[in-house]
């Protein structure tokens, strides 16, 4: 209200002093020439403010709208309250619980998202046993008619924020419930997995059907991390607390002593018969890590048997 009400003040302010003035033969050009506010720094940046707030309105009464429909179409309070589509952002440090408390310093290096206060009830309502787990859908350009959702046209492989291209769920635990109506707040690493970008919509749903962990096997990024770390096993079955669950092609963080370690989720397994599942708890869960070969060593192999096979081919 306080940018377009500037807007209108500025509007007047052109047409009571510069129209007058412009009035003489000698100041005519006045007249086709473009307000100066429209030119003005500070005008041009209410106006960019303006704009910004009117696309966020629209993608927020796109959401509110999906969301009534979906509370309208369900069949009790149990099933409306699972699930809502919300507008993502980044977590950051404002997201990080005290110190002392479990989840400290661990917000980008976990599964944890800030939701909004509605997924109370979902998790009283659906009686949902600890882990809390929801899995969050990205929202694809064709969704429905709640209108476009660009998605960051990036490779999520090559830039090594997934193991897997076009990820499109992932399940993820309650850090919170602190998030604005219709809004979530996620790690980094879990919005450039799913390839997206600070205001775009994902689906979140709370889901009960995530079945325990019985294996895990990912691949560090760097063999650094067996070269700094001597116990490395317990140390990643110490940093794995901090997620709930996992999800198959899927990029994760672990930090220690001051320097972050990249793992690619490459192949997980179930409890009791050991099925290979898209996703798994970890958490209160009996599980067992199995270490790959680091990306850099095979990415490495792969370099000097292309320079042997040109060799060869040379040599021909």
């Amino acid at each position: 209200m306080c940018i377009v009400l500037t807007i209108f003040l500025l509007t007047i302010f052109q047409t009571a002093i510069i129209a007058p003035v412009s009035a003489s033969s000698s100041s005519a050009s006045l007249l086709k020439s473009k307000p100066f506010w429209r030119d003005n720094r500070l005008s041009r940046y209410v106006q960019n403010r303006y704009e910004s707030a009117r696309e966020l309105a629209a993608i927020e009464q796109q959401v509110e709208d999906h969301n009534a429909r979906w509370v309208a179409s369900s069949r009790d309070g149990a099933e409306a309250t699972s699930k809502r589509r919300l507008i993502c952002l980044p977590l950051d440090e404002r997201f990080d619980p005290p110190m002392g408390m479990f989840s400290h310093g661990h917000i980008q290096t976990g599964d944890k998202i800030s939701l909004p206060s509605c997924f109370k009830s979902t998790i009283e309502l659906n009686k949902a046993e600890v882990p809390w787990l929801f899995k969050v859908s990205r929202v694809e350009n064709d969704d429905d008619d709640d209108g476009p959702n660009t998605r960051v046209g990036i490779d999520v492989v090559s830039k090594g924020y997934a193991a897997e291209a076009n990820i499109k769920e992932l399940v993820a635990g309650p850090l919170d419930c602190r998030a604005p109506s219709n809004y979530c707040f996620m790690p980094w690493w879990m919005m450039r997995a799913l390839g997206l970008k600070p205001l775009d919509q994902v689906d979140i749903q709370l889901i009960t059907t995530v079945p325990p962990g019985s294996l895990v096997k990912i691949r560090p990024h760097s063999s650094d991390f067996s070269k700094d770390i001597s116990n490395t096993q317990a140390v990643l079955e110490t940093e794995l607390r901090h997620y709930s669950s996992l999800t198959k092609g899927s990029t994760i963080a672990f930090d220690y002593n001051g320097k972050r370690y990249w793992f690619d989720v490459e192949e997980l397994r179930s409890a009791p018969k050991g099925e290979k599942q898209p996703m798994v708890k970890v958490q209160d869960c009996d599980v067992a890590t199995d270490f790959l070969v680091a990306k850099d060593v095979v990415k490495e192999k792969k370099r000097k048997l292309e320079e042997a096979r040109r060799a060869r081919q040379e040599a021909e």
